[in-house]
Formats: C-alpha cells, structure tokens, sequence
C-alpha cells in the first residue's frame, strides 16, 4: 500500500491552464508543471488531456517518457543545466527552467530523438505557451549542451559524466558534479538524482557500492509482471496469447507470474478485460504465498486498496471464503470492486473504514493481511515522484502508524492463524524493527519468516513477515 500522503488530482482549473497542447512535449510541459506548481499527479494530468484532445498514441508514449524522466531525473539536470545557464536559478521562471529540463532530458536520455528536434521542438513549446522572450535563452543553452555531450560507454563517477544506466554516461565537456573524490554522497545525489538525506541512509547501511546499484535500478526502466488469474486461465495461454500479439513473455518466480520484456499498453493486450491477467509484482504476490490462504477461510485484507493483494488472496483460495477488504478511501475501495468484477471474484467484500479505524471489524479472522502504508523505497523506479515526496520524519510517523496497524492486526486474527505484514520499503524501520517491537509486545506470537526484497533481483523491493497467533 502507498504512503498516504500522496499528490491531489487533477482539478478543473489546472486542466483550463492547458493551452490546447498537441505535441509531446507540450504535454509534458503541462504535467510536470502541474506536478511542481500545484502539486498534481503527473500522469493524471496527462491522462486527462489526453481525453479532451485528439492525441496520438506515440505523443502520450513520448510524453509519459518525458515527463517522469524529468521528475526521476530532476536533480541532474538541473545540475546540468546551471553549468551551461549564465544566471542563478532564482533568475530563471519556473516555467522556462521546466522547458530547459525537458530539453536537456531529451539531448542527454533520449538517444532516438535527434539533437536539432529535442531544441527545435522544445523551442516550439515556448511559442505556442506565447512566452517568445524565452526562446533565445532555451535555444542558447540546449545548442551549447547538444555540442558538448558524446556517448562514453563506461560508468564510473566523474564529475562530467552523467550516468544514463548501469552501461552507459554521457561524457560532457565540463563538470558539473560534485567531485565524488571529495564527497560521494553529494555526487549521487546529483549524479543519480536522489534526495541526500536517503543515499546518505543508503551509504551509511549499505554501502558505496550497493547504494550505486539502487541509483541504477531506480533509474532504470521497470520490469513488468503479469499475474495470471489462475481460476479463470492458465499460464500457457496468457503466454501464446500474448506472444502472438507481439509481446515478449518470459516466466516468473511463481507459477501464476510472466514477465513483459517489452513495453505494452496493458489494458489493450488481449485477455486483460476478459480478466485473465492483472499488473502485480512478483515481490508482492509473495505476500499472498505467505499468507497461504485456503478455500473457505475468512479473512481481513486491513489496508486493501487498491486491491492487488487482494484479488490474488481471493485467486490463491480459488474464490472460495470471505475476504473482507477495507480501506479508508471510497474511490480506492472501488477500485477494488471494479478490478474484482473484471477478474470474476466474488469472495471480496469491501467496506469503508474511519482513518481512526474504530469500525474495523473485531473477527476473529482465520488470516489477515496488513500491507501497510510506507515510504515506497523499494519500488522508486516504478513512483518516479515518491523519492521527492518522502522525508526522514514521515518515515519515523509512518513507523508509529505501521505499528498500530500490525497490532490491529494481531488482535483480530484467531488462535493459531497467521498475520502476514508487508511494505514496499526496504528500511529497517518501517521493517524488521516494526516486527520486533510489536512482537515485544504479545507473549503469544510467534515470528514463523521473513522475506526481505533486494530491488532489481529481479524484482521491486520490499518486506514481508508471516506472524502466527498460537493455540489456546
């Protein structure tokens, strides 16, 4: 489950702000500005244009890159950027320097965009935003670094090097880095574009060379699984069904897994309405495995939405039982009602809690899940706008939160049934220490295992812990 303070959604008045926008990078300038300016999901933002205007499905692919390449990317281009503007951020409107980062995503990231579009076509952006004063400066600086950049195939630090993936940099013709030889952890930051205070944690607990390879990961394209709905399909036929649609499959950790090794549009492949498949990590269908549900159990799902977890508790006990999912959000709940129906379940029954939880209800149950809320540190390359949004202090209220939780959890599963406590964050905080401290608490429950996700082995990171209640 997400963190709970997440980003508002699209409003009337930021879609009316739109001029009409026909283009990629339009699009993209419309999103990230909305991100930065007001605090909107992005990919909303786009969703919703894309509805109001006629927009080729090339331009959304093109946008979307765009878009959560700058905001993944935004620390180093912005470092980028200062070394070719000649005057202080503070000087440069927040609109110009949103197209300067567009530009210099596309010259430095974008390999099959070519150097005169990525400035040509963002300079277009500013004529039609009817902004001309900052074409002069837009064009000037994204020629000076379109000339300066060459492809270097070895990634080490440096200061003029921007690392595009775990093969690839672009060398530059000045630095624009800290000099990792004075401060490694300002140069990640900058380099990979994270914020300090978290490759600092990474640094302190994982080391230099561990913290690198999540700045890859992070920034890498993610891999997508499928999750096969087993009681309705097999996994052979998903698998040539979609190969004959031109989708590369390769088989999963689990039985009910397939890995896309090319990118689809994943509501369009065939089999998806028919509800044979859904979009789920394979880190996470590991808490459903470890919960072990059984046909005929009654069970708690006590932060549900949206619903991921949930559908595959209810595919794993073959729709047979009760799975009384909750949340707190009516929109999210339906969500889960809409992917349920898709998918054929109806074991599921959602119902809508107060935040302070006193209506949760009292069991007892056989299992429970509890996916709580968390940082999203384990699955950073997939929420592009997660890394900026979390802070050192929300994970120390998100810890108060997650313990409360597990203990709702606890005190609502029956003797001898099994808790299974899981997050998409790979800090011991929001972790193990949660686990033990609850723990300390109950002299009848017992830690049966915990299974901690490395991100990019091969999948998102995360945690997870199997507590059992014992018999009375």
């Amino acid at each position: 489950m997400t963190s709970p303070r997440g980003r508002r959604s699209p409003s009337k008045q930021t879609q009316s702000q739109s001029r009409r926008p026909r283009t990629a990078r339009h699009l993209a300038y419309e999103a990230v500005a909305a991100w930065r300016d007001r605090g909107v999901y992005a990919g909303l933002v786009i969703d919703d244009i894309c509805r109001e205007h006629e927009i080729t499905r090339s331009d959304r692919a093109m946008a979307m890159e765009i878009t959560y390449g700058v905001i993944r990317r935004q620390a180093t281009l912005d470092a980028v950027i200062s070394a070719f503007v000649d005057r202080p951020r503070s000087h440069v409107e927040n609109g110009l320097w949103t197209l300067l980062q567009i530009g210099a995503y596309q010259v430095l990231m974008m390999d099959g965009v070519p150097a005169h579009a990525a400035v040509g076509e963002t300079v277009q952006v500013a004529k039609s935003l009817r902004r001309p004063e900052w074409t002069g400066l837009l064009n000037g600086v994204l020629r000076k670094l379109s000339k300066s950049v060459r492809d270097a195939d070895v990634v080490n630090m440096s200061a003029d090097r921007v690392p595009i993936d775990a093969t690839r940099s672009k060398q530059l013709d000045r630095c624009v880095f800290p000099d990792p030889s004075s401060s490694t952890i300002e140069h990640l930051a900058k380099a990979y574009s994270y914020p300090r205070w978290l490759v600092r944690d990474w640094s302190e607990r994982l080391g230099t060379d561990e913290t690198v390879r999540l700045c890859h990961w992070f920034n890498s394209p993610p891999l997508i699984t499928i999750r096969v709905n087993l009681p309705r399909q097999s996994p052979e036929v998903v698998r040539e069904v979609l190969k004959a649609s031109g989708v590369e499959v390769a088989p999963g950790e689990w039985q009910e897994s397939l890995r896309l090794m090319n990118s689809a549009r994943i509501g369009e492949l065939p089999g998806f309405a028919e509800g044979w498949f859904s979009v789920q990590d394979e880190s996470a269908m590991s808490a459903g495995h470890l919960l072990d549900p059984q046909p005929g159990d009654h069970i708690l799902d006590l932060c549900a939405a949206p619903g991921g977890k949930t559908t595959h508790l209810a595919e794993l006990m073959r729709d047979e039982g009760e799975i009384v999912a909750l949340d707190t959000d009516e929109v999210r709940l339906s969500r889960i009602a809409e992917n349920a129906s898709r998918l054929g379940l109806s074991s599921i029954r959602c119902q809508q809690i107060s935040p302070d939880g006193h209506d949760i209800p009292p069991g007892p149950f056989d299992r429970v899940l509890v996916d709580v809320p968390c940082s999203n540190t384990g699955v950073l390359g997939k929420r592009p706008e997660a890394r900026w949004r979390i802070t050192p202090e929300d994970i120390t209220e998100l810890s108060a939160l997650q313990r409360r939780l597990l203990q709702q959890a606890l005190d609502r599963v029956k003797p001898g049934g099994g808790v299974v406590y899981s997050t998409c964050s790979i800090d011991p905080r929001e972790n193990q220490q949660v686990v033990s401290t609850v723990l300390g608490q109950y002299e009848d429950v017992e830690l049966m295992k915990e299974i901690e996700h490395q991100p990019g082995q091969p999948s998102d990171g995360g945690y997870q812990a199997l507590l059992r209640r014992a018999n009375v």
